[in-house]
């Protein structure tokens, strides 16, 4: 049965008073028939104080990638976000088969146009991760256009997700693309080792091409640069950098990372939504927010390991599905076991 706000008034006599409809008050029922005034949207009128995020990633039904693996978190550090959904699968393309759909970029500019008109585009951050197609990143180009016309402040953190290890993920038009267009509006970077090269064009083959190829992405637009994985030598380690201020060198810093014998889905969403969350609380001091989002990090991946071991399964046989929900207190309040070292 479905009630229409013009019809339905409580008036005297009116019998839907009297078929059990107690939950409402003559005061103020269906109040768009009253009036076209629309309630606050208190994400907007009441915002946080860490902010507000569109975040446009993959979904997946079952399992932690994607924007599976940074919505969760980054509410539970205080954000409210608003999620589009670039793919929606079954499950993640790891497993023997998958099904879903594929959102386009007119698709997308159709959700951003529906949001606009309900003045709902004021937003503090913009993440992106996995983006398929040249045509749905010039759309987020778009979206990030609009989006600074609302809010100049607009922090835009991107995870330029093309490939790891040598092996590229995207069509080899992409890496134009994020080059040439994506890093000079980007805020902050969070590319893996393989990426930056790709980016930069240069071999990382020590800690030194490391912090060279970040300055590299600061002269060319964010301000924050985090290689979230170097491997040289058989060391892992992260590789920080923030450019305060134009024409003095940069803080740089590396944070050491366990080799754990895994492969896990869904940590590099999950590290680029927490290195958000924590730069935003801590704007000034990039080092501690990565030792936050590393420690966080870190907890999950061993929970995960163990809690496979505890089941029966060999952590080295397949790829790992990361214990998200298991892991809340460890993204709230992590224990710091991780510790950066400034470079001189």
């Amino acid at each position: 049965m479905q009630f229409h706000s013009q019809s339905i008034r409580c008036f005297p006599g009116n019998p839907l008073r009297n078929l059990g409809l107690g939950i409402f008050r003559e005061s103020h029922i269906f109040l768009s028939g009253i009036s076209e005034m629309a309630p606050p949207i208190l994400s907007l009128a009441l915002p946080s104080e860490t902010g507000r995020v569109l975040s446009i990633q993959s979904h997946t039904v079952q399992g932690y990638v994607g924007n599976k693996s940074a919505v969760f978190p980054l509410q539970l550090l205080g954000y409210d976000v608003d999620p589009i959904n670039s793919v929606q699968f079954s499950n993640h393309t790891g497993y023997p088969t998958f099904k879903g759909q594929v959102l386009n970029g007119e698709q997308l500019w159709e959700l951003i146009e529906g949001l606009e008109k309900n003045d709902l585009l004021y937003y503090t951050h913009l993440l992106t991760g996995y983006i398929g197609s040249v045509s749905f990143l010039n759309t987020v180009l778009e979206v990030v256009r609009k989006l600074r016309s609302v809010n100049p402040k607009l922090t835009y953190v991107c995870d330029p997700v093309m490939g790891d290890e040598g092996k590229l993920y995207v069509p080899l038009d992409l890496v134009s693309v994020y080059r040439e267009k994506v890093v000079p509006v980007a805020s902050m970077l969070t590319p893996n080792q393989f990426e930056a090269e790709l980016l930069t064009g240069n071999r990382i083959d020590s800690e030194s091409k490391g912090r060279e190829a970040c300055n590299i992405l600061h002269a060319a637009g964010p301000s924050k640069v985090v290689i979230t994985s170097i491997n040289i030598d058989g060391s892992l380690l992260l590789i920080g950098s923030h450019d305060k201020e134009k024409g003095k060198p940069s803080e740089q810093f590396k944070i050491m990372i366990p080799r754990i014998p895994a492969y896990f889905t869904g940590t590099g969403d999950l590290m680029t939504a927490l290195l958000l969350g924590w730069t935003n609380k801590y704007p000034d001091n990039l080092e501690k927010a990565a030792e936050l989002a590393v420690s966080s990090l870190q907890a999950l991946l061993q929970r995960t390991l163990s809690d496979y071991k505890r089941a029966g399964h060999d952590p080295q046989s397949s790829s790992l599905e990361i214990r998200l929900i298991q892991s809340q207190e460890d993204i709230r309040n992590p224990q710091v076991n991780f510790k950066a070292e400034r470079y001189n």
